[in-house]
């Protein structure tokens, strides 16, 4: 973490109305394929450069090397909270990037927790709306020249990211829960229910939703393997089968 305070943060270019985030490098640490393609189809349409971590072990890596203006943070991540992130960057100030967290879990709990651990706000799945992001986004950075604000895209305007993206992440939290009930691993299955679940909320997806409270049941029932498992991956299965139709 000490290379933050060595890096500089890059020349920021000058913002349009259409593009109020140009000159801005956001790092976005996300699990979820969906998610993270939702975040790059924001960025583009915002102006800012996207580069991504699917885990807090890749987001340590990446800031070792460069310097971000922004860091977006999911709580949950596969190799532990996000909220280390938010803390490791807030005992940095001001030498860092600013941070916001982000999950699709309970919004009050998780905006609570992530303020606690010095983010800077916090952002609730689903994240879709363009004027939304921007407008939490520029909230960080009041000195941006941005001219006539009024002219950012309409409020109702909203990305929709690929179908397939979200195939891809159901189809690894399956291969997720069939290795971890193989091998009793209970801390992988809490994760994969926790994926789910916020990928549900990300998606709008009641399927998912339902799917992701079962495997909560399951493993709160204690079971790692035999026909409950089963007929959870032959859901999952089903899911990433109908594709678009999700």
């Amino acid at each position: 973490m000490d290379a933050l305070i060595e890096t500089d943060l890059p020349l920021l270019a000058r913002a349009t109305a259409r593009q109020p985030l140009l000159g801005l490098t956001i790092l976005l640490v996300e699990d979820s394929r969906y998610c993270s393609e939702a975040v790059r189809l924001l960025c583009r349409k915002s102006g800012a450069r996207l580069r991504r971590a699917d885990c807090r072990w890749a987001a340590y890596r990446h800031l070792a090397t460069y310097r971000p203006s922004l860091v977006i943070v999911d709580i949950g991540l596969p190799d532990g909270s996000g909220l280390d992130i938010v803390r490791d960057l807030a005992a940095h100030r001001p030498n860092a990037p600013k941070v916001l967290a982000t999950s699709g879990d309970d919004p009050a709990l998780c905006r609570a927790d992530s303020l606690a651990a010095g983010a800077d706000g916090f952002l609730e799945k689903p994240l879709k709306n363009i004027q939304s992001f921007q407008t939490q986004i520029l909230a960080l950075f009041p000195d941006r020249n941005l001219p006539d604000q009024r002219r950012i895209i309409p409020f109702k305007a909203e990305i929709e990211p690929d179908t397939l993206a979200l195939s891809e992440d159901l189809r690894h939290a399956a291969e997720l829960v069939e290795e971890a009930s193989k091998a009793g691993d209970h801390e992988t299955l809490i994760y994969c229910a926790q994926f789910l679940h916020s990928l549900a909320e990300a998606n709008g997806n009641r399927r998912t939703k339902l799917l992701a409270g079962d495997l909560a049941n399951v493993i709160a029932g204690g079971a790692s393997n035999g026909k409950d498992v089963a007929r959870l991956l032959a859901h999952l299965a089903d899911l990433v089968a109908k594709g678009e139709q999700i």
